[in-house]
């Protein structure tokens, strides 16, 4: 049977939809080829990805999608692959899964889901813990879960720093993180505002109250705008501290990177982040804080304000003001590359060449309809853009290549992927990592300790390999000899005793578990989706045979496998 013709080889993934009219028509079409040219663009980059003889044998295009690039998609677009997702997935192929978790409602909120927590365990603060990570783990609407983390890493708050009282302060986090879920789908406009307005952010980045400035009788002001969200809003969550190409590089005079914005631009900005502030608990008690904040207009700022080349005349209202500022912002060059490359390196890799980043910042630009900002199509670009998708990465990966595997996300997919369940009649889940630094995990959600998260986008360990390419690993700023060794302890617990009130499944690895080669190419297969090298292998196999076998140590064997694999550098960098 015809392959498909080499002349469209180079056509890539989706997002872009160059090439699919000619995928789909003509008499050219592999025996096996799907209707959907968006498919069919997959089915012809797996079977690009085998050598040349295998091409030739394969008669056509594979009609199900390999097992391991089904494990490496989930492993991007959601909380880890679970056995009973692959198989769906391999006949729907990328193209249908996302459209069925697009379409997908909303399963459960935080909110409701908090309220649950706090009633069984008394609004103590680890419900937030306990909750999120049922939500990040049980969910059936992953990708929005997965895409909702992703934001939670760029509009940081940690439920720490909040209201003081543990429902308060609980609550106010789960409706901060509904906002980022319904968002994640939707425009960035629309989720810029609602961050902007949350209670939440308001309580963290200390502008929920800012008042006016005001002056003494010399005109000297005494006091003035709290500044933080105005610097943040434009460092962090839209533009960047410099002015950016379209593919993410710096633009430069005299080989300099000019600067995006100034004091003066911080200065200006915080006039329109004043008189904001939550109802009053007469009003609405716990109510308020998923409510957006409402104006008080004797605190605002009716001074002129200029920043980013725009003016707010003098007099202009504070809702007013609010909005010219946010589609200043929001309209601004920057935003696209400079929200697109962080959503890369939160789910794909920590150094995405040039042309990704453009790809993507141009769909952020323009979904193709003349719709700026729909994070449906952004989200879409960066896991189907042709350099996430390529499955040769797996076998042959460039140097500049993958991401550090963070701890979140390797505590999800163990979850995920040994079938997790709590034991108590009311489904409380018991996940807590300890305080003690030998026997953490070392990250939980929605506790980043600044406003910078966990980690900033640009980190390179210093006197590193990396450093010295000038790549960066983002992920690697919270490493350091007690972090690693506190993980492995923090997993080899959770496998031996599972996490408290839970139980994990180990049936699929303990069945095996005389049989060392099967044993580890299943672990090989679901945990790394096949990239662990033959050397790791080699002596994973040798270990796990020196181990006493029988049914009695089965358990111990699928256990150490786990392990194993859990603490292999090929593991923890995801390709």
């Amino acid at each position: 049977m015809a392959l498909v013709p080499l002349a469209l080889a180079g056509c890539g993934g989706g997002g872009s939809g160059d090439g699919a009219s000619s995928l789909s028509s003509g008499p050219t079409l592999p025996s096996g080829a799907h209707a959907n040219p968006s498919v069919l663009r997959e089915q012809r980059d797996e079977l690009l990805a085998l050598p040349a003889a295998e091409q030739v044998a394969a008669g056509g295009v594979p009609v199900r999608m390999p097992e391991r690039s089904a494990i490496r998609f989930l492993t991007q677009a959601s909380f880890g692959a679970r056995r009973g997702d692959i198989e769906p997935l391999r006949d729907q192929w990328r193209t249908g899964w996302l459209e069925a978790q697009f379409a997908m409602p909303v399963s459960k909120t935080h909110w409701d889901n908090t309220i649950r927590y706090g009633n069984a365990i008394y609004f103590i603060d680890s419900a937030w813990d306990q909750q999120i990570w049922e939500m990040y783990v049980d969910s059936p609407d992953q990708l929005r879960r997965r895409a909702g983390y992703v934001l939670s890493q760029i509009f940081v708050v940690n439920v720490a720093n909040l209201i003081s009282g543990g429902e308060h302060r609980i609550r106010c986090m789960a409706a901060f993180t509904d906002w980022l879920e319904r968002g994640a789908f939707g425009n960035f406009r629309d989720l810029l505002h609602d961050v902007t307005l949350s209670p939440a952010m308001g309580y963290f980045l200390s502008y929920l109250g800012n008042t006016k400035a005001t002056y003494d009788e010399a005109g000297k002001p005494t006091r003035v705008p709290d500044q933080n969200y105005a610097r943040e809003v434009m460092q962090l969550f839209t533009i960047g501290t410099v002015l950016l190409n379209i593919d993410g590089s710096p633009r430069l005079a005299d080989g300099v990177p000019i600067p995006s914005y100034g004091p003066d631009d911080v200065r200006e900005l915080a006039k329109v982040f004043t008189g904001w502030t939550v109802k009053s608990a007469s009003v609405s008690f716990y109510e308020r804080w998923r409510e957006p904040m409402i104006h008080n207009a004797a605190a605002h700022s009716l001074e002129q304000k200029k920043f980013l080349g725009v003016t707010i005349p003098a007099g202009t209202d504070g809702p007013t003001s609010l909005k010219i500022a946010l589609d200043t912002l929001f309209n601004h060059p920057n935003v696209g590359p400079f929200i697109g490359r962080q959503i890369i390196q939160r789910m794909v890799t920590s150094n995405p060449s040039p042309a990704y980043v453009e790809r993507v910042a141009r769909m952020f630009n323009d979904d193709g309809t003349g719709v700026r900002g729909n994070m449906k199509a952004v989200f879409t670009q960066v896991l189907m853009d042709p350099e996430a998708r390529t499955p040769q990465v797996i076998d042959n990966p460039p140097p500049h290549w993958g991401k550090l595997r963070e701890p979140v996300l390797r505590m999800t997919q163990l979850l995920r992927l040994l079938e997790v369940r709590p034991l108590d009649d009311n489904k409380i889940w018991g996940i807590v990592s300890t305080a003690d630094e030998a026997t953490s995990l070392g990250q939980s959600p929605g506790r980043a300790p600044t406003v910078f998260g966990f980690n900033v986008p640009n980190f390179s360990p210093p006197g590193t390999p990396i450093s010295a390419r000038q790549l960066v690993a983002p992920e690697f700023q919270i490493v350091d000899e007690v972090s690693v060794v506190g993980v492995v302890n923090f997993f080899t617990s959770m496998l031996t005793n599972g996490p408290k009130g839970m139980a994990i499944n180990l049936d699929h690895f303990a069945a095996v578990a005389d049989n060392p080669q099967e044993l580890v190419r299943r672990t090989n297969l679901l945990l790394a989706h096949d990239t662990l090298t033959p050397a790791t292998r080699a002596i994973m196999v040798t270990a796990l045979g020196k181990l006493p076998g029988g049914p009695a140590n089965a358990l111990l064997r699928a256990r150490s496998a786990l392990l194993m694999a859990l603490v292999a550098p090929d593991y923890l960098i995801q390709k």
